[in-house]
């Protein structure tokens, strides 16, 4: 039990100083642009990243929370992960570089696994026995490479993960390279932008009618009236944000035109307070849920070698319960809201302490951001977060985010785009979740000889 313990101590630390490494994606351009002052900023944004457990689930948690097979390690595997996190995120934070804190987790969790799976049994095959029937592993089955999408829905995984390394950002470019066409043709005095603006509001309204939950289809009402339970369940309230930060942009599109440059520039520098928002919303419901993920899957592994254990201690509850299928039957999981409470309360703690050596790196090095790209950037960034959550994949807020304002620097010209900068940036992407898993093998076995 005290083993456990310090690997929850180990994991809120962790969501600290995630706080602190990541606090330069949400306020970088708000800082860039002097619409706030960095204290200012860091305030903005912690209080967001705090306001997301009212929005989201923990679909991403349970994501992280079977990276690896939690029967087939032990808390050792998983203690050695977060310590190489912790290491690799320090490392990362002390040089200045905005790598992910979410790909370091998840690299290092992989990585202690595989180093338990090859302490076992070598690189040679073994036999476990399912339901009667004698199955082969080998020492990489440890690890949820890739698992189908239920009911046609993402598939899940480390290689998932992996994948969205690349589709972040470029879901992150491409949607501000859109949203920065779409700004710059709204203001020219002509009736077609405006048509096409009107077209896509009509669009939204229609997935947003299709998206929101109603009454019958909530599984736990957060309130005895119909009304009040529709409003704040966490995916409406997702879904209604993405529809709010949409319509602003639209209707500031359908109304550029008649300002003046000077006006224009007033108002998208308060619109960035709204863009900053999200994108801190959406930082704080992905990153939080990662920490959630690790404390749940140290909970199932310690049950799996103490099944009939009291996890119950007063206020510390940890009767923690990963979603699952049996015989045909969905058990739904349980998380005690303390868990949720306090990683989102720790990693806005952490956001509070700033990370300016990484303000520096996205809010100048990469391009020169104005307001007009602050509002592009973190609009596209808050959106490809709020989309990939939906799918219970875990991303890098880092990597949407420079994948954004690179997106926007594009479309002045390719060469607005400091490139030599962003290479240094993706080499350091490539190289986390191997790094990461190569500190945390050595961790484990170091570990190993203690515990």
């Amino acid at each position: 039990m005290t083993l456990l313990i310090v690997i929850i101590v180990l994991a809120l630390i962790f969501d600290y100083i995630n706080g602190f490494h990541d606090a330069a994606n949400s306020i970088a351009t708000i800082v860039a642009t002097k619409v706030l002052t960095p204290f200012q900023a860091v305030l903005w944004a912690a209080f967001f990243n705090f306001l997301a457990y009212w929005v989201f689930g923990f679909g991403v948690a349970d994501t992280v929370a079977k990276t690896a097979k939690t029967d087939s390690i032990n808390l050792t595997v998983i203690l050695a992960g977060i310590i190489a996190a912790i290491i690799w995120n320090l490392i990362t934070w002390w040089k200045g570089i905005p790598s992910s804190s979410s790909h370091t987790l998840i690299g290092g969790f992989a990585g202690a696994a595989i180093a338990h799976a090859i302490s076992l049994h070598g690189f040679s095959d073994y036999f476990i026995v399912e339901d009667g029937a004698q199955i082969t592993k080998h020492w990489y089955n440890i690890v949820n490479w890739y698992k189908p999408g239920e009911d046609g829905g993402m598939p899940s995984g480390v290689s998932v993960i992996i994948a969205f390394i690349v589709l972040a950002p470029l879901l992150g470019m491409l949607i501000s390279y859109f949203i920065s066409l779409w700004l710059m043709y709204s203001s020219k005095k002509s009736i077609y932008p405006k048509l096409f603006t009107c077209f896509l509001m009509l669009m939204v309204l229609w997935f947003l009618s299709s998206v929101l939950v109603g009454y019958d289809d909530i599984k736990k009402p957060r309130f005895e009236s119909q009304l009040w339970s529709v409003i704040f369940e966490p995916s409406n309230i997702k879904w209604t944000l993405v529809a709010f930060i949409f319509y602003s942009v639209a209707i500031f599109n359908l109304v550029f035109s008649s300002f003046s440059t000077a006006k224009a520039e007033k108002i998208l520098r308060r619109m960035q307070l709204l863009s900053s928002a999200s994108f801190s919303l959406g930082h704080g419901g992905n990153d939080s849920q990662k920490v959630m993920g690790i404390i749940a899957a140290a909970v199932a592994v310690y049950l799996n070698t103490h099944p009939n254990t009291n996890m119950s201690f007063g206020w510390l509850d940890l009767n923690v319960v990963l979603p699952s299928e049996k015989d045909g039957v969905k058990i739904e999981g349980v998380m005690p809201a303390w868990i949720p409470l306090t990683c989102y309360s720790v990693i806005a703690l952490g956001t509070l302490s700033g990370g300016w050596k990484i303000v520096k790196t996205m809010g100048s090095k990469i391009t020169k951001v104005t307001a007009f790209e602050g509002v592009v950037a973190e609009s596209a960034g808050a959106l490809t977060l709020f989309i990939t959550e939906h799918f219970k994949i875990p991303v890098s807020t880092t990597h949407t985010i420079t994948g954004s304002i690179i997106g926007v620097g594009v479309t002045k010209r390719v060469s607005a785009v400091r490139w030599g900068v962003t290479v240094k940036l993706l080499w350091a992407w490539v190289l986390t979740i191997p790094v990461s898993a190569l500190l945390a093998g050595i961790t484990y076995y170091i570990l190993k000889t203690f515990i």
